[in-house]
């Protein structure tokens, strides 16, 4: 059963960073929880934390097992939120196409989800139907960004901070962190008219091969970076950081602009008395969206259906899925039945009459599946539930395309059979 608990939409950054799970901690999480729980993802941007299971346990003892395994406050649990089946999985899809982001509709979440579950698979912590579930996601987000073109819309947290960077007339810029929110930061910048703009980052060595060569952009290590603050108009951090890295006592005494885009934050909150800083935190910089969710919100809307018709085939699969151990059974008795007739026919095919033999053989086959319907339906009949039984047996028996001339052999041939049966 696909489960799932995740942090409440409305806490604040202070709640979240106490359920944030670092990168480098994250495969060991994973494995932790597999070895109680069974198939498990776990999906934590700077704006959620979700941990997703198909597991044997129920919400209670789930949540128990969670939060002592990732060594959660229990005093927290009522910041969480738990779903189920049908619940769980619509939530992941709409989560997918950005539907549940406080940026509504940004595209950044697909990205992330690939990311959990590309560790999850590394890790060997998800398969069966969890693992099918997330490749259902992904897919629905992949079309869902393709044919709804949110992209002409400003949507993502990295182009919301530039586009207010700039309209503050900031010329020099300091990106903390070159991940995957960093190296956005530094495309949207490019378009702009920067003056300057340093990288820092903690080892110089791993981006020698990259392709930034730009006299605007310059590289310095975590090391150097105090020494640049007096450098730059806006200071854009966004590390893994599991600490604050940027505290108040280095900050120097001039105007300057800091956005804060991690979780657990980069920015001491002490930095947010200083007069001449202007600090926006992840959920602050969501408020500037406004001007644009109302469009998104709308055009997001218009393409639902993508999400619903996402979600409805994966419900099927499941349901399908949920019967694979009959249909195994089922094949194996026919199998059997096969088999055997098989085995009659290697012992007799030298004593009798191949033609005939081989004759007998099918019809036997045949009276196996024949006999049986028959005994069914009257077990049926007596319990008056023979129009129902009738219709399923005619599907097994006859489908759409079945000839015609053969389903009245077959009637004939049921008939002679119950006649000989009544004898």
């Amino acid at each position: 059963m696909v489960q799932l608990i995740g942090i409440k939409s409305e806490c604040n950054i202070e709640i979240r960073q106490k359920f944030s799970i670092i990168a480098s901690k994250l495969e060991d999480k994973l494995k932790c929880l597999h070895e109680f729980l069974g198939n498990v993802l776990i999906l934590s941007t700077c704006n959620r934390t979700e941990i997703y299971m198909d597991s044997k346990f129920q919400k209670e003892d789930l949540v128990n097992i969670v939060f002592k395994e990732l060594d959660w406050d229990i005093r927290l649990i009522p910041y969480t939120f738990y779903a189920k089946d049908s619940e769980a999985i619509k939530h992941l899809v709409e989560v997918s196409c950005g539907f549940h982001s406080k940026i509504l509709g940004e595209d950044q979440i697909l990205g992330q989800i690939k990311t959990a579950y590309t560790a999850a698979v590394k890790a060997k912590t998800i398969k069966g139907s969890l693992e099918r579930l997330f490749q259902n996601a992904i897919a629905c987000g992949k079309e869902f960004k393709s044919i709804c073109e949110m992209y002409k819309i400003p949507v993502s947290v990295p182009s919301i901070v530039v586009r207010e960077a700039l309209n503050k007339g900031c010329k020099k810029y300091m990106i903390i962190g070159f991940g995957e929110i960093g190296k956005l930061v530094l495309k949207y910048l490019e378009s702009s008219n920067a003056e300057m703009v340093y990288i820092v980052v903690r080892d110089l060595n791993k981006i020698k091969n990259l392709c930034y060569d730009y006299k605007w952009v310059k590289f310095i290590t975590f090391k150097e970076r105090k020494n640049y603050y007096n450098k730059v108009d806006c200071i854009i951090s966004c590390t893994s950081a599991p600490h604050t890295i940027i505290l108040k006592e280095d900050i120097p005494w001039k105007k300057l602009l800091v956005f804060d885009l991690a979780v657990p934050r980069d920015v001491d909150t002490g930095v947010s008395d200083l007069p001449q800083i202007q600090l926006y935190d992840i959920d602050s910089i969501s408020k500037m969206d406004e001007r644009n969710k109302i469009m998104r919100k709308e055009k997001m809307l218009k393409y639902k259906y993508i999400v619903d018709d996402y979600i409805n085939k994966f419900m099927e699969w499941q349901a399908l899925d949920e019967l694979s151990p009959e249909i195994q059974k089922i094949k194996k008795y026919g199998d059997e039945i096969c088999n055997k007739r098989i085995q009659t026919f290697k012992n007799k095919r030298y004593t009798k009459d191949n033609e005939v033999l081989v004759s007998t053989m099918i019809n036997s086959t045949a009276r196996v599946y024949v006999d049986r319907a028959i005994e069914v339906l009257k077990e049926e009949k007596l319990k008056g539930r023979e129009d129902e039984c009738l219709k399923m047996i005619n599907k097994i028996f006859f489908p759409p395309s079945y000839d015609n001339d053969l389903k009245q052999d077959y009637d004939s041939d049921l008939q002679q059979n119950k006649e000989w049966r009544c004898k």
